[in-house]
């Protein structure tokens, strides 16, 4: 596949008395990408700190080997523009095709039989897989948000980011900040991770599993069955958390988060009309092998929603305890 990438002489003017020019770049694909649709997955929430989703563009900070980075996307005509700023500004930029789905490979799904998702693919032919490489933040964000509701994982994220991680550089919107290193995950005292709402046995997976720096490095170039088998090696990560990761790091066309209080009872409900178990998702899901992950996603794209029955989930608070 190839790439476009034209340098645009640039600086950085995209909100007034930004102090240091811009590196700027038009990536032009080769396919349609929904710049919404494919980021969606690395947005914690609609207050997320590091991933915005404003007027002006789609918002990312993150770090790189060469440090910090605010990335800014907007869509233009002829492509997407990127405008960096920061030390890693020029790494942050590289890693934006991939992180569109640039490797993203849908011509092998065949999802002609079925209608829902043969309408789905039609509707949405923009949607990528995406593959951010940032298994930092894709694993502290993951573990977060382990058996509790969107609500708290959310929240606990925000409040962590905010506090620990740095702030974006550039002109981004003065309330993003870029997540915490591994080093910074590990850092964050007990106490900040209780008033955040994670407990004790969260918190320490997310600090032991940084601390394992080589293991994770590894993971980078893996394939995503790969990873997620090393992932779940380690202590406190498992078949669900693995395939969250996966999804966001690697692209992984397959992983599916098996496990998820929702996941198996909304997919079964859209393409068979009733809800099913995590066995009766991987029978659904099994014509797909190897391409479960786009099935997923397209499934959610459309938007349905299974009836609610019952009582909700309650909402822990651990911060009084």
């Amino acid at each position: 596949m190839t790439l476009s990438l034209d340098p645009v002489a640039a600086h950085a003017g995209a909100h007034a008395g930004a102090a240091a020019p811009a590196l700027e770049h038009e990536y032009r694909p080769e396919h349609e990408v929904d710049l919404l649709g494919t980021l969606h997955p690395h947005r914690r929430g609609r207050h997320d700190p590091a991933t915005v989703f404003a007027d002006d563009g789609v918002w990312l900070a993150f770090r790189t080997e060469e440090g910090a980075a605010t990335v800014r996307l907007t869509r233009r005509t002829s492509g997407i523009r990127m405008q960096a700023w920061g030390p890693g500004a020029g790494q942050a930029l590289d890693s934006i095709p991939a992180l569109l789905g640039a490797h993203d490979d849908w011509s092998e799904l065949d999802v002609s039989a079925h209608p829902l998702l043969a309408d789905a693919r039609h509707r949405h032919p923009g949607l990528r897989l995406t593959r951010s490489q940032r298994v930092t933040d894709a694993l502290a964000a993951a573990v977060i948000e382990q058996k509790i509701t969107s609500t708290e994982a959310f929240r606990a994220w925000r409040v962590l980011v905010t506090q620990h991680g740095d702030p974006a550089p550039g002109p981004a919107p003065h309330h993003m900040r870029v997540p915490p290193s591994a080093e910074g995950w590990r850092r964050i005292p007990s106490w900040d991770w209780h008033r955040a709402g994670v407990d004790p046995r969260r918190s320490r997976t997310v600090v032991e599993a940084t601390a394992r720096g080589s293991a994770l490095q590894r993971l980078v170039g893996r394939e995503g069955a790969d990873a997620r088998r090393l992932l779940e090696t380690f202590s406190g990560i498992g078949v669900w958390t693995s395939a969250e990761i996966v999804q966001r790091t690697h692209g992984d066309p397959d992983a599916v988060s098996f496990g998820d209080y929702h996941l198996s009872k909304t997919i079964g409900f859209a393409l068979v009309g009733e809800e099913l178990d995590d066995d009766g998702l991987a029978e659904l899901l099994e014509p797909w092998s190897g391409q479960r992950q786009r099935v997923v996603r397209l499934v959610l794209a459309t938007g349905i929603t299974r009836p609610r029955h019952g009582a909700r989930i309650t909402i822990q608070d651990h911060r009084g305890h």
